[in-house]
């Protein structure tokens, strides 16, 4: 009897955890950014890595990036794989692409079969292209997840089929990847350094989104590629004063707060936080609204904001 009654002690605080961690949902899901990750490469920002879940009528369309903790995040709030029409994937450092097989893998418990539009860069400068990317995790004979072989060739008991689109990151003009039910879906190469990398632009009828993963700021086509969306997502991975290594990967806050003045978009959300800027965060945050003077938001892990 005490071994009976010691399980159900620890079954009903395990209810109670559970409980505790309840799915977080939108409150508006009509056309909705969602962060799934808002942190960054380091483990000091106690955030999922970059993730981002974009909601069109109550379902989610489209994941761009997918770093880790996404798995986790993913399940939380609430979406279902099964209902996502498009995954994006901006570049490929680890933080923005780690737990991809894992979500992927959740399609071996589909009720019938799924395709999924998935786009990313040409390679260069030591990365690979998309095609490079998902041979070397799904490739059937040397890939590292050959067991899941069949999301790549569309062969086997999988029922998800990925079809693959490769950006052209250097191309001065923006490309098409996904067009569907007056949904169109373009991508655009950005500075990240060295790093091939590429925002995306989410239009529909309810409005536009562009996310844009990480940047320097020096291409000025992005700002007619991010003119006048509804919701405009920036990274914010840097300080003011950060040196010239990190400026030439990511944005200061100033630069960001130009890039919005002249985008104009209805409302400026900023993620890929890491430790050092949550400490500053307000500062930074002070930074970008000299420039901008529409409304500034720091995003975090589920937070969501809707296209108005």
């Amino acid at each position: 009897m005490k071994i009976h009654a010691l399980a159900l002690s620890l079954s009903l605080a395990c209810a109670a955890c559970i409980a505790q961690a309840s799915p977080t949902q939108c409150e508006n899901k009509a056309f909705t950014v969602q962060f799934l990750g808002s942190g960054g490469p380091i483990s000091d920002d106690a955030r999922a890595s970059s993730a981002t879940l974009i909601w069109l009528k109550g379902k989610p369309l489209a994941l761009i990036d997918a770093g880790g903790g996404a798995f986790l995040r993913f399940g939380q709030s609430g979406a279902r794989l099964e209902d996502v029409r498009f995954i994006g994937l901006t570049h490929f450092h680890t933080d923005h692409v780690s737990d991809l097989p894992a979500l992927l893998k959740g399609s071996y418990f589909f009720n019938s079969p799924h395709q999924i539009d998935i786009a990313g860069p040409s390679g260069g400068a030591g990365f690979p292209s998309l095609s490079g990317f998902m041979n070397a995790q799904f490739n059937a004979k040397t890939g590292a997840y050959a067991y899941l072989s069949g999301l790549y060739s569309g062969k086997g008991d999988i029922p998800l089929k990925l079809n693959l689109k490769t950006v052209d990151y250097a191309k001065a003009e923006r490309s098409t990847v996904y067009r569907h039910g007056g949904v169109s879906i373009s991508a655009l190469g950005i500075p990240h350094g060295d790093v091939p990398t590429l925002a995306y632009r989410i239009d529909a009828p309810e409005g536009s989104i562009v996310i844009s993963a990480d940047q320097n700021g020096g291409n000025p086509r992005f700002v007619d590629f991010a003119k006048n969306a509804d919701i405009l997502v920036m990274p914010l991975a840097i300080d003011e004063q950060a040196d010239a290594a990190s400026a030439f990967l990511h944005a200061k806050p100033s630069t960001v707060g130009r890039i919005a003045a002249a985008a104009k978009p209805k409302q400026l959300v900023l993620n890929h936080f890491m430790g050092k800027g949550l400490r500053v965060k307000d500062a930074s945050l002070a930074v970008v609204r000299r420039y901008y003077a529409g409304p500034v938001y720091a995003g975090r892990d589920l937070s969501c904001f809707t296209a108005r």
